[in-house]
């Protein structure tokens, strides 16, 4: 439970907020509606009138935004199994780059996004012209306005040419699209505008909340791809951004990977920003749900049957380390992952014991005692042996139901079904420190700080042991991104991973041919943003399509 932080009790107050927008992906009811006249007259009034800004999070890691970053890169794959997970055929297309303005998930992650957007400038619009202001206006505006550019981040970095609004008050219908590089160049001024006026402390007060290092986050990302938004490169501002993190001695690693992903992760020392969820009061959490198998209820105690949908496939997976140290405890044989994680991911037969945490240790892969059972498909009767290779995008047999590795990075509640505790994450050191080391390697300097960050994160993946080390030897830009795959899995970044080495290095990363079934992109590189989604231009003529969609 997370009941003294600073997220939950701005959720709780808004219960009793004025009359606003719906918003997405959230199930509280509204108890009281106060009119807005009367409203923001308390501090406590103003937290819980800007309670929809961060209230709109919830869509973002475990809707379609992460749909279409994930599922259109080569980490997440959501096959046809029979007639399940069909929809249209869209998620084959976005793992086939043959998606269509008419995508409905596409419309979705814009509406997911503006939605941020338009509950920011309407708090803007009351909290700025109260007749009486708040002593800590300047902060709140920079606290506003800073969640703003990380919901416009998203939209450029998905969509390149988006509409640019500032106030609520803006017409509609007077809308259109401003140029990828116009946006960053916004983005940029916004952070850098507002950064001293953002809180820097580290506590519970300001957790799920823009702070200072979030903001020097979220302008580490935007250097990062700089040359993908603006034809640009800017690594040493990158650089220098991920230093502001690192050197601050806020952050530290966690010594257990999964702790920064567990019910309880508002303890981790890693998370610099996160969006907080919660089983009774902060609804959203999907996870579990969307990967894990129908009869996984059984190994993880969940109040209902998994979906059966977003998996791995095998060249994704095999880029883990594998390897793993077996032992026996009377009838039972388990197996530990070198690499922490590996445990990410479930793989092999399935049994009725439940699942250990954390999830790369001690997990059952044999037994003789008869109070376990092997679990089976309830449908097909097969054993439920997940494995990891997804050689077709759709196959009606009942052994396929079971083809692909799933994910449980965000450990699954027991209790729950779709409703987990577990605060997902935007912002992290790792990737922080990854980030460095990149960019230092693109410019070639201070090689050896780079690899003491890269070995600094393998060796609290492998618990410690520094034998998996690299040497400098290893420190190329293909390792560092695979690095980062295994690190940063189903996080949101590897769309955005590939496209960066795509641009800089001229070579197929997203673009590439992969299995199953996709082609090569075409040369001009179009498919590197989304389409405009067509409802959003038939609602606004003024909105101009993407280069190369019709």
């Amino acid at each position: 439970m997370k009941s003294q932080l600073f997220y939950k009790t701005i959720v709780m107050l808004s219960f009793a907020a004025l009359a606003f927008p719906s918003c997405t992906r959230l199930d509280q009811h509204v108890y009281s509606v106060v009119p807005n006249g009367n409203f923001w007259q308390t501090p406590e009034e103003i937290a819980a009138g800007i309670a929809p800004a961060y209230q709109a999070l919830t869509a973002i890691p475990d809707g379609s935004v992460f749909n279409i970053s994930e599922v259109s890169s080569d980490e997440c794959i959501v096959p046809t199994r029979g007639s399940d997970w069909y929809d249209g055929g869209e998620w084959q297309q976005l793992w086939l780059h043959t998606w269509t303005a008419q995508s409905g998930q596409l419309n979705n992650a814009w509406n997911d996004i503006y939605n941020g957007i338009g509950k920011i400038n309407f708090a803007l619009s009351q909290v700025d012209s109260l007749p009486e202001p708040p002593e800590n206006l300047a902060g709140i505006d920079a606290e506003l306005k800073t969640l703003r550019a990380y919901y416009y981040f998203l939209a450029m970095d998905l969509f390149g040419n988006v509409p640019l609004v500032t106030s609520f008050n803006t017409d509609p219908n007077s809308v259109t699209n401003v140029p990828r590089a116009d946006v960053f160049d916004f983005i940029e001024k916004e952070l850098k505008d507002n950064l001293d006026l953002l809180p820097v402390d580290v506590s519970g007060s300001t957790y799920g909340r823009v702070t200072k290092w979030m903001a020097f986050a979220l302008l580490g990302k935007l250097y990062l791809n700089a040359q993908v938004y603006t034809g640009k490169a800017r690594w040493a501002d990158c650089m220098a951004m991920c230093d502001s993190i690192i050197e601050s001695a806020g952050y530290t690693l966690m010594a257990d990977y999964f702790d920064n992903f567990s019910t309880d992760n508002e303890k981790s020392t890693e998370n610099i920003f996160v969006v907080p969820f919660d089983r009774i009061n902060i609804s959203g959490n999907g996870w579990e749900m969307n990967t894990l198998h129908y009869q996984n209820n059984v190994n993880f105690g969940l109040s209902g049957s998994p979906y059966n949908g977003f998996c791995t496939a095998a060249a994704f997976y095999y880029s883990f380390d594998t390897t793993s140290v077996y032992s026996a405890t009377g009838a039972n044989t388990y197996r530990t992952f070198k690499d922490q994680r590996t445990g990410q991911y479930l793989v092999g037969q399935q049994y009725s014991a439940p699942y250990p945490y954390p999830p790369y240790q001690n997990i059952l892969v044999g037994t003789s005692d008869p109070g376990i059972t092997a679990l089976s498909d309830l449908q097909t009767q097969l054993p439920l042996k997940f494995t990891p290779d997804v050689d077709v995008l759709s196959n009606p047999s009942g052994a396929f139901r079971l083809a692909g590795v799933r994910n449980i990075k965000y450990f699954p509640e027991s209790g729950t079904a779709g409703q987990q505790s577990n605060d997902m994450v935007l912002f992290r050191l790792s990737d922080i420190m990854l980030m460095r080391a990149e960019c230092a390697l693109r410019l070639g300097t201070d090689l050896s700080g780079a690899l003491d960050l890269v070995n600094q994160i393998r060796e609290r993946a492998y618990s410690g042991d520094n034998s998996h080390d690299w040497k400098m030897a290893d420190l190329t830009l293909d390792n560092i991104l695979a690095e980062r795959g295994r690190e940063l899995a189903w996080e949101g970044w590897r769309r955005n991973d590939l496209i960066r080495y795509e641009v800089a290095g001229g070579k197929p990363y997203y673009g590439a041919t992969r299995v199953p079934g996709k082609k090569a992109d075409p040369s001009d590189r179009h498919l590197n943003i989304f389409a405009i989604p067509a409802p959003q231009i038939s609602a606004n003529p003024k909105l101009k399509q993407n280069p190369g969609y019709n």
